[in-house]
């Protein structure tokens, strides 16, 4: 009798993904900016004050002893090439509110991973955090070919495995005993969305933004799960 072969993946045209740049990414809400020590100052302000300590519990640095330290901080983060760091800039002030970064970045499997992501408080749950989000996707799927986006986070960080749900990324699993971060244990739970699910993903992202979904107040009128893509619940 002939052996049955055994079972293997599909096939995959074995071109690497673009390397992402040092560009200007423009939304309508925020402009993703390459991350310099010039967006520095007004990120100290929106982030990294003393009162901002609790923003900082789930990242990997910070909070910091000084103004000295943060400016400090971001100077190094500028230069980063993986991470590769983004300030979100407000279109109308100019101002930087925040950052992000696209890390672990493996073209030739056609991985990345979005991280080191930073709101402060004039961003978190806004049009632009949602909008930074849609940009990285578009510019991580739609220019530079890659074939999985990736979101991690601590598994006791709730709001972070919210967002990545509402977003529209697959919750994959924890990875127990993961890392030591700050002298404590992480388990990191670990979201994912692929380039097969990006369109309908990027559609629903659309017609979130559209000015039509927001009332005079700027209040949404329906959420970004009511387009259909968003995952409410972990598997």
């Amino acid at each position: 009798m002939e052996a049955t072969p055994p079972p293997v993946g599909h096939p995959v045209e074995p071109r690497p993904a673009k390397t992402p740049e040092r560009r200007t990414i423009q939304g309508g809400h925020v402009r993703l900016e390459p991350l310099t020590a010039e967006h520095a100052q007004a990120l100290f302000m929106a982030c990294g004050q003393q009162g901002d300590a609790d923003l900082w519990t789930y990242m990997h640095d910070g909070p910091f002893e000084s103004r000295a330290a943060f400016l400090d901080n971001i100077a190094r983060k500028a230069v980063s090439n993986d991470p590769l760091f983004y300030a979100l800039v407000d279109p109308q002030t100019g101002q930087a509110k925040g950052h992000a970064a696209l890390m672990r970045i493996d073209m030739a499997n056609r991985v990345i991973e979005v991280g080191n992501i930073m709101y402060g408080r004039s961003v978190q749950r806004s049009r632009a955090a949602t909008e930074a989000i849609c940009l990285l996707a578009r510019y991580v799927f739609d220019d530079l070919g890659f074939r999985r986006f990736e979101w991690k986070c601590n598994d006791l960080n709730a709001p972070s495995k919210r967002a990545a749900l509402r977003f529209g990324f697959t919750f994959e699993g924890v990875f127990r005993q993961h890392m030591i971060v700050k002298g404590r244990n992480r388990d990191t739970a670990w979201f994912s969305m692929l380039d097969t699910e990006w369109p309908g993903r990027k559609a629903a992202f659309e017609a979130w933004l559209r000015p039509e979904n927001f009332d005079t107040a700027g209040n949404q009128v329906a959420a970004l799960t009511a387009f259909g893509h968003a995952r409410v619940t972990q598997a």
